[in-house]
């Protein structure tokens, strides 16, 4: 008869390939497990119809009844019990699926066997009641901020970084998509493998080829000798490709191929290159505004996709300005060789009340500067800011303060004489624009067609403008 310790660690092992479900065990039982195998998702039933199990370890693609009905039947019958899925490299997108319908974890094929035990471990210790492991600490990832918005990005990256799957990282310009990507590869398994950068916006279209695949000596005029493209530069790590919405619809086609075996073809070259490599995307682009005018692949887009990393503007973190204007002087007076210099809180409201639209770019470039006006000075004061912020600022806090939502429908630009501030022709001709804009969508709302034949704008000059003034996007039906 077995103890009670064996009935709570039973683990069922399913998987149509005898192979696996071999090693499962020998792995599973070695490390003081009790195990029970079947070889479908109908056989798994009948087990777990006939005897006490606490976890489930599946295949997710199985003939008759496979992983994902499996765990369905499972619901229906009312045993909520913690499944593992394991699945082969092209499959992942299917496992995360699963993992949003109840799935605890997933495995790819071939596993590694200390992996595989410590995610059993987890869930058992997890089903004992045993605490949760703390949230990353900001920090300690790599990120700088104290936002909630920052410890669920933190939080998202250590989840992100240990699954080898694809990742599409949005946001807008400055935001620090190329830092998130650097994260995910260095607390990844591929972590001691390269990690190629690719500039999707700055490469021509004409050389973008070349340097993805590369090519052969003689392909073309000047291919003087072989060269290793960066994809296969990227073997055994990760391809990091930035601004992925600028390539061109036969890049994508090349690229989509790729993506789904996992070979290249230099440019004038007959022979298959196996590449083994990790591909995070990024794009401040509205990639889905792309798809929907036919201009970025749907099917491309799905294969980046795997998993989304939203990062958020700075606008919609400003607890975190502070924390990041002294990580800045911190980091350039100690470049310098020169003292820090303290932020008081005058200068502070200034940075607090700024838009920042280029983000936490901006603001390192703003800090940067700042210090070089200030010269020795031991306080970063107000005059030390470029004109145009103390000008927004300035008019951004008088707006709060005393005119609150008649600000907002434009009435009129009052910079604060108090302040001795007087503002740039740009900001009049911003405010102009801001309030053009919002009458037009004010009027013809959805209407993208009315709006670009009144306006006489182009659609992408209607929409960049849109987001520069924070005016909601309007979409097309």
């Amino acid at each position: 008869m077995k103890s009670a310790d064996q009935t709570r660690k039973t683990i069922l092992a399913v998987d149509d390939d005898p192979h696996i479900l071999e090693v499962l065990e020998v792995r599973l039982v070695s490390a003081g497990y009790d195990v029970v195998t079947a070889g479908d998702g109908v056989e798994a039933l009948q087990v777990l119809g006939s005897r006490p199990v606490r976890l489930v370890i599946s295949d997710i693609r199985m003939p008759g009844m496979d992983g994902m009905r499996l765990l369905e039947e499972m619901e229906r019958r009312g045993l909520r019990l913690p499944i593992i899925f394991l699945t082969a490299h092209g499959s992942i997108s299917g496992a995360v699926e699963a993992i949003k319908h109840g799935a605890v974890d997933y495995l790819t094929k071939p596993f590694d066997g200390q992996e595989l035990l410590t995610r059993v471990a987890e869930v058992f210790a997890k089903a004992a009641g045993a605490p949760p492991p703390a949230a990353p600490d900001i920090a300690e990832s790599g990120l700088v901020g104290k936002s909630p918005a920052m410890r669920d990005l933190a939080a998202m990256i250590d989840r992100v970084a240990a699954r080898d799957v694809n990742v599409l990282i949005l946001g807008e310009s400055g935001t620090g998509k190329e830092l998130v990507a650097n994260l995910i590869h260095r607390r990844s398994p591929r972590k001691n493998g390269p990690l190629v950068t690719v500039d999707c916006g700055s490469t021509p279209a004409g050389l973008l080829e070349s340097e993805l695949f590369g090519h052969v000596k003689g392909a073309f005029t000047h291919a003087v000798k072989d060269k290793k493209g960066l994809i296969e530069q990227a073997n055994q790590g990760t391809l990091f490709l930035d601004e992925i919405g600028n390539i061109t619809m036969e890049m994508q086609v090349r690229l989509l191929r790729f993506l789904e075996n996992h070979k290249i073809r230099r440019i004038g070259d007959v022979r298959e290159i196996q590449v083994d490599c990790r591909v995070l995307a990024a794009t401040n682009a509205d990639i889905f505004e792309q798809v929907a005018e036919g201009v970025f692949r749907e099917d491309l887009l799905y294969r980046l996709k795997v998993v989304t990393i939203n990062v958020p503007p700075l606008r919609e973190r400003r607890e975190d300005i502070p924390v990041l204007a002294e990580h800045f002087i911190r980091q350039f007076c100690a470049g310098q060789g020169i003292p820090p210099v303290v932020v008081p809180p005058e200068t502070m409201a200034y940075l607090m009340a700024y838009p920042w639209p280029g983000n936490v770019r901006e603001l390192k470039n703003t800090i940067e500067a700042a210090l070089a006006l200030a010269r020795g000075d031991e306080a970063l004061l107000p005059v030390h800011l470029p004109l145009h912020i103390r000008v927004c600022a300035a008019r951004n806090r008088v707006a709060g303060r005393a005119q609150g939502a008649a600000r907002e429908e434009g009435e009129g630009f009052e910079p604060s004489l108090a302040l001795g501030l007087l503002p740039q022709f740009r900001d009049y001709r911003d405010q102009g624009e801001a309030r053009y804009l919002r009458a037009l969508t004010g009027r013809f709302g959805g209407d993208v067609a009315r709006m670009l034949e009144i306006s006489g704008l182009s659609r992408s000059r209607l929409y960049a403008l849109l987001k520069k003034h924070g005016i909601p996007a309007v979409r097309s039906a």
